[in-house]
């Protein structure tokens, strides 16, 4: 069953739509706020996510800048919900990487009728799994197998993997990684992402040798 966030802080908007979109056959969890959806986007990732723009504590648009950034995230389909209705919102919208806009109010067949268009056009390259010599990366699951065997991964080592995975036969630099995964520039050295890699090789077990430091520039997988 595909998976539908809907992120909209009205209690009576988000009722409605939720309702709608599980009667439609669909899975779906409601958001009222930022906070609460970008916790669950750690643990599960949706098929696709409704996002209105003005929420209490974060503006819709930059949550979709950040999923759009994000390397697990970036191809996740998003439909916009707004009761903004300029053509520049819209425009601004779709340059960040809107799937689709919808203005409130709108009615619940139209908003199902786009959702099944959006999944439509988009499931043709939404790919969800990574492998590589054994080592098995589901993104929507987020878990990891080693010839076979689960592997428990915390969300950074997570993202680690699915980032040297998805650049496989070259080397990702350190500033890379650290500004992707951890979201800034650290200032000076620093030993947290050594630390982490250590972790992760020690989780992978002897599939852990495949990851390769190069000195003073970063990591890749070999």
């Amino acid at each position: 069953m595909q998976m539908i966030y809907c992120v909209e802080d009205d209690d009576d908007i988000r009722g409605l739509i939720t309702y709608a979109v599980s009667s439609s056959g669909y899975g779906v969890q409601g958001f009222d706020c930022a906070v609460s959806f970008e916790e669950a986007m750690k643990k599960a990732v949706p098929d696709l996510i409704l996002l209105d723009i003005m929420l209490p504590d974060k503006d819709g648009i930059e949550i979709l800048k950040n999923l759009r950034a994000n390397m697990l995230w970036r191809n996740i389909p998003v439909i916009m919900l707004t009761a903004k209705s300029s053509e520049m919102d819209k425009v601004k919208g779709f340059e960040i990487g809107a799937d689709d806009y919808v203005t409130k109010p709108f009615s619940v067949l139209e908003l199902i009728s786009r959702i099944k268009a959006v999944l439509k056009r988009t499931s043709t390259y939404i790919d969800r799994t990574s492998e590589y010599n054994g080592i098995r990366l589901d993104l929507g699951s987020r878990t990891v197998t080693v010839d076979g065997e689960k592997v428990s991964l915390t969300f950074k080592e997570f993202e680690l993997l699915s980032m040297l995975m998805e650049n496989m036969g070259s080397v990702v630099n350190r500033e890379t990684l650290l500004d992707k995964i951890w979201g800034y520039r650290f200032e000076g050295e620093s030993r947290t992402l050594d630390v982490h890699i250590g972790s992760l090789r020690h989780k992978l077990g002897e599939k852990g040798k495949l990851i390769e430091t190069i000195r003073n520039v970063g990591y890749g997988l070999k």
